[in-house]
């Protein structure tokens, strides 16, 4: 039987060999608590709800990390008075893209009195990676939503410096039917160079983002702030029109990864997700 030769070097990887699913599901209440009430699962990516006390799903991809041309899509409902939180296995790789982007797609609703957090390990890109990410929400006002994402340019450990590639990121946010978040960051090539720059990152690999959105989101700045003043990343936080957002900037990924964790375990009053424990 003939075998279809393997890519020459620098030759576009063919379509048919790219990664395309991601995870559906539906979390609602039931007598015992809040739950999954549905899941829909493909393409290699899983989620799994460990027991233990709350409702924790954990994000999989078996494939180990993204090129260039996967795409992968989370589609998340949270029901009526249910609460959840969702987070991933590990950190997720992006690697070296020869053409096509890598396209993530995140959609989250949360109904009537309903609470998500959204709590995914770092992404790590790269050189020549090219992500795409997309995260848009809908929600109902009394709905609380807590995010967490985080991404880092190349691996310190392996002296990696991410040159080549690009980043983009758009976030939309609507409450009760209305847009009161709307965020886009778009990094090109020389990336390590655009970093540096004192109005974008100041040197800065590692850059995360923190939001809450709820009822009570303009009442808790001082105690966030309070919170950020351990913290040995460059950060700062603000709120308004029902957001707090707190952002994170520092040279070190694993400076960064412990404010993070100490920052949501302090806002939260509960530990992280397990895996980011392991």
């Amino acid at each position: 039987m003939l075998m279809a030769a393997p890519p020459a070097l620098g030759q576009a990887v063919p379509a048919f060999i790219r990664a395309r699913g991601g995870v559906r599901l539906t979390i609602g209440g039931t007598p015992a608590g809040s739950a999954p009430l549905a899941i829909a699962e493909g393409g290699g990516y899983r989620v799994r709800f460990p027991r233990g006390e709350g409702c924790e799903g954990v994000l999989i991809n078996t494939g180990g990390g993204l090129a260039g041309g996967d795409r992968m899509t989370v589609d998340a409902r949270v029901s009526d008075g249910a609460a959840a939180a969702l987070t991933t296995q590990a950190a997720e790789k992006v690697y070296r893209s020869e053409d096509a982007d890598t396209e993530i797609a995140i959609r989250l609703r949360l109904d009537q009195g309903s609470r998500l957090d959204w709590l995914p390990q770092e992404q790590i890109l790269f050189d020549g990676a090219r992500l795409a990410r997309s995260l848009d929400v809908t929600m109902a006002r009394d709905a609380s939503l807590f995010l967490a994402e985080s991404v880092v340019f190349g691996r310190i450990a392996m002296g990696e410096t991410v040159q080549d590639g690009l980043f983009r990121d758009r976030w939309r946010i609507r409450r009760d039917g209305r847009l009161v978040f709307a965020e886009e960051v778009r990094l090109a090539a020389p990336i390590a160079a655009g970093l540096a720059g004192k109005a974008a990152a100041d040197g800065a690999r590692a850059l995360a983002t923190l939001l809450y959105v709820a009822p009570d989101a303009e009442k808790r700045l001082e105690g966030a702030r309070a919170i950020l003043e351990e913290a040995r990343s460059e950060s700062g936080a603000s709120a308004f029109d029902g957001m707090l957002i707190a952002r994170f900037l520092s040279p070190d990924p694993k400076v960064l990864r412990a404010d993070i964790v100490r920052f949501v375990e302090r806002f939260r009053g509960r530990a992280m997700p397990r895996s980011w424990q392991s």
